[in-house]
């Protein structure tokens, strides 16, 4: 070993508040054009305190979002951030057949590098949401020139979750690798550790110390995500929604900043492609 700090990958979803799965029975996709937009000042935000922390990141970005922010894609790019590929309209991959995936992808990829003239490389399901009855999700996704997903989150979960899948970096297809959402081994089961509504809901020390324990005992990369939404407390409430839905969504959205900022200064950080392709794969762990 060397000493020094493991660098983990800081991923951010590109994706707004009304886009949001669990929100997706109360607001039709219709009804999207009309919502106020305020991702790109979220990003902006994000943008400025990566700046100051002298932090690169992964964007996983929605095709619908570039779209109408092209130049929000390209300031990602700008600042040394890696952008990535979260489809073009947050529909979740065991939602679509074979070919709407593949249409969905390969159109949202296209769009992304149109934009930016950069190469994307990565993608991530909306929802985490390739499992065991869509593997072949890793088909149209090595068809359409990715070299990683980072779209299976190996917990129990009730929107989601492969709970017997590798918890890290592995080949699914030749020349793709998925690189899952961080968890740790504990108790004979994985507990969440990447962020999320976890997050926002556990206390910061337990957060840390997941993370820290992934580092320190399994010695590898974590894989930490959040959205823009999670740092704006002043987003619309959406009305009739489940008491779940709105407990799910809006907890703690007022402390994330800050405790993203403790999580920036307290780990290393950089890109998904920097920490995981640009160098050769440390050997996956027995689970």
């Amino acid at each position: 070993m060397s000493g020094l700090p493991i660098t983990n990958a800081l991923t951010i979803d590109v994706e707004d508040y009304f886009q949001v799965s669990a929100l997706a029975p109360y607001i039709p996709r219709e009804q999207w054009d009309s919502r106020e937009c305020r991702v790109e000042r979220n990003v902006e935000r994000i943008l400025l305190m990566l700046d100051e922390a002298q932090t690169r990141a992964t964007f996983f970005t929605l095709g619908w979002v570039a779209e109408r922010y092209p130049q929000l894609v390209r300031r990602i790019v700008a600042g040394g951030h890696e952008l990535a590929s979260h489809g073009y309209g947050h529909q979740r991959a065991s939602d679509l057949s074979e070919a709407e995936f593949s249409a969905d992808i390969s159109s949202a990829k296209k769009l992304l590098e149109d934009i930016s003239g950069e190469e994307v490389k990565g993608y991530r399901a909306p929802s985490f949401s390739i499992g065991e009855a869509n593997l072949w999700a890793f088909d149209c996704l090595a068809r359409a020139g990715y070299r990683y997903s980072s779209s299976i989150y190996p917990i129990r979960h009730d929107h989601y979750g492969m709970p017997n899948a590798p918890r890290f970096a592995h080949h699914v297809r030749d020349g793709l690798l998925e690189l899952p959402v961080t968890t740790l081994r504990y108790f004979d089961r994985n507990w969440p550790a990447s962020g999320g509504g976890y997050f926002r809901l556990l206390p910061y020390a337990l957060s840390r110390w997941l993370l820290r324990k992934v580092n320190q005992r399994d010695q590898q990369p974590a894989i930490f995500y959040f959205h823009p939404w999670e740092i704006d407390a002043e987003q619309p409430r959406i009305a009739g929604i489940s008491t779940k839905t709105r407990f799910r969504h809006y907890v703690n959205l007022q402390y994330t900043e800050a405790r993203i900022r403790r999580l920036l200064g307290d780990f290393s950080w950089g890109r998904m492609d920097e920490v995981f392709l640009a160098s050769a794969l440390r050997p996956p762990m027995v689970n």
